[in-house]
């Protein structure tokens, strides 16, 4: 039964490729939905897939692309809704 993960990450995460890889990862792992910069500097994403999954998907966040310094992340499960149909980068907000 798949499942949605919503990830908030804070630290030096914009400008160092986190989106990019992000984007790597999740396709990699066969997971869609999206990553955004935020305003505030830190980058938020949705996505949905197997459980086990997105655990590896969570577990890669915490520390990101090597350029990146994650110093907090924000996580929830939900359930998944079936909306997307890949995993991209969209606009910040």
């Amino acid at each position: 039964m798949k499942k949605r993960l919503r990830v908030i990450v804070s630290g030096r995460v914009q400008g160092v490729f986190f989106r990019a890889h992000t984007e790597e990862k999740a396709r990699a792992l066969g997971l869609s939905g999206w990553v955004r910069n935020s305003a505030d500097g830190r980058v938020e994403t949705i996505a949905e897939g197997e459980p086990a999954l997105l655990q590896t998907f969570l577990e890669w966040c915490h520390h990101g692309p090597p350029a990146a310094k994650v110093t907090h992340i924000e996580s929830r499960w939900e359930t998944a809704t079936g909306e997307f149909q890949s995993f991209q980068i969209t606009p910040t907000v």
